[in-house]
């Protein structure tokens, strides 16, 4: 056992060692093998920020205890200090007991009693998650000597639809949580210590397993023994690679050949031999299909906005902001190339729909890369602008998936990794095209960039943003091109 004295808990490290105790411990323990977290995870932190001001305004005239450069004894002084003044409502209200420290988002006075709130970026209630969390302050609020009468969870409404400003009282949705939170309360000190022992003795020996995620911070340490080409490189669901690893098998080549489908032998066999898989048949229907004038098309959207940014959208709804747009008039002409980017601090639907309307003719074959994606886009600015709905829709019935030959494994090579994404499906058919060496690498990217650039007032900054963006979607729809090239060489093959 080691001699290290047990070390407080906070609702964080909580919620964390729930997950996994290993990484609880390093967390403590072993910091430096933390990884920075992504810019997608780093922009859902940033909405639960502005969730959390929003909610304030639910209950106002509050006192918030600042938590920057203050250590959690003065954090508890200026928390103490608001309680004996009866403030009504305190924000980030700091508690400990058992040498276990949290934070409340929102806490309001009740008579003698106070009601706890607990603001969530989600659209509903996570029993286990959300529970746990709200559990533990109460344990904690409770046990230092605070009367609390309710617990609730306050989560976003997904059915809010914005018209003019924003309705706070109809953008949230106030749950009562109390009862499950004290039926809880039993298990929160058991586990909390069961914490304090593991964290007083040596590291877990925790295996990699179902509750790793890929943002976890210690993801690289925890499964740096794994082989950069094993079962867990295959994107595909079909193969169970917990169940092979818990077996001792990790490499592809080791996977049992009598166990496998038919699919999964391709993904091993495309590995081993370098294979390439193609149905000549099923693609060449599928290029049949295609027309001229052909329009490759794709959008880019903000998606992780809890709040809605303009007239008529709802949280989380996906807003499109720019587009890419190559086409061919015939087999003989020349590539041609639009493109639609939103202006800082503008509602970009109305300007990007009606120029994308007067670029694509009503009798163009149009092609994208993954239709339900766009499709969904298109319907939604019909509903936006009901007045171009007709014209939106014929583009929609005119529109042709590019993805459907690799979805469908008409296609397949060993680079795909049993993806269909065409993050994968470019650098496979087209090595020297790629996204590695790019600004912006992905749509997650693309859409923190544009927030940026929407809120931005430096010139400079807005010109880099701009830059990147156009770059990037820019191949996306001239990776389209290239891939359906290669498709097309396939057949002359």
């Amino acid at each position: 056992m080691s001699n290290r004295g047990i070390p407080y808990l906070s609702k964080r490290l909580f919620l964390l060692g729930l997950n996994c105790p290993k990484a609880l411990y390093l967390e403590k323990y072993h910091k430096e093998l933390k990884e920075d977290p992504s810019d997608e995870l780093e922009a859902l932190f940033q909405s639960g920020f502005e969730v959390d001001e929003m909610a304030r305004q639910l209950f106002p005239g509050g006192v918030e205890i600042p938590y920057e450069d203050l250590s959690f004894d003065e954090q508890l002084d200026l928390t103490s200090g608001e309680m004996k003044r009866r403030t009504p409502v305190i924000y980030q209200a700091a508690f400990s007991f058992e040498n276990t420290f949290v934070k409340t988002d929102i806490l309001k006075k009740k008579g003698k009693k106070w009601d706890l709130y607990e603001v969530k970026g989600s659209t509903s209630v996570n029993d286990e998650l959300h529970i746990n969390d709200l559990g533990v302050q109460y344990y904690v609020i409770k046990g230092s000597g605070i009367q609390i009468d309710r617990a609730y969870i306050v989560h976003v409404n997904n059915e809010y639809v914005r018209q003019g400003g924003i309705e706070v009282e109809k953008l949230f949705r106030i749950v009562d949580c109390t009862e499950t939170v004290l039926e809880r309360q039993g298990s929160i000190k058991e586990e909390l210590t069961a914490m304090r022992k593991m964290l007083s003795g040596s590291m877990p020996e925790t295996d990699i397993g179902e509750q790793c995620d890929d943002d976890c911070a210690f993801y690289g340490y925890c499964w740096q023994h794994v082989p950069e080409n094993s079962i867990f490189s295959i994107e595909s669901k079909w193969i169970d690679k917990f169940a092979y690893y818990n077996r001792g098998i990790v490499r592809l080549e080791d996977l049992p050949e009598q166990e496998l489908d038919d699919l999964q032998k391709m993904y091993v066999s495309a590995y081993l031999h370098h294979a390439e898989f193609t149905n000549r048949e099923s693609i060449g229907d599928f290029l049949s299909s295609l027309r001229y004038p052909l329009y490759f098309l794709d959008f880019e959207t903000v998606y992780l906005v809890p709040v809605p940014m303009f007239e008529g959208t709802m949280p989380y709804q996906q807003i499109p902001f720019q587009y890419s747009l190559h086409w061919l008039k015939n087999t003989d002409s020349p590539l041609e190339h639009s493109e639609y980017l939103g202006r800082p601090g503008t509602d970009p639907r109305r300007e990007l729909i009606e120029k994308l309307l007067l670029e694509i003719p009503s009798d163009a074959c149009v092609l994208v890369y993954d239709q339900t994606f766009e499709k969904r886009i298109l319907h939604s600015l019909a509903e936006w602008f009901p007045e171009h709905g007709d014209k939106i829709r014929r583009i929609i019935d005119n529109i042709r998936d590019l993805m459907v030959p690799f979805r469908d494994k008409d296609y397949y090579h060993r680079d795909l990794w049993g993806s269909y994404s065409l993050k994968y499906v470019l650098p496979a058919l087209v090595p020297e095209m790629g996204y590695d060496e790019m600004a912006i690498q992905n749509g997650g990217m693309a859409a923190d960039a544009y927030m940026r650039m929407y809120y931005s007032t430096d010139p400079q900054e807005i010109e880099r943003i701009r830059r990147a963006l156009l770059e990037y979607c820019k191949l996306d729809t001239l990776a389209e091109v290239k891939v359906l090239e290669r498709l097309q060489s396939l057949l002359k093959q």
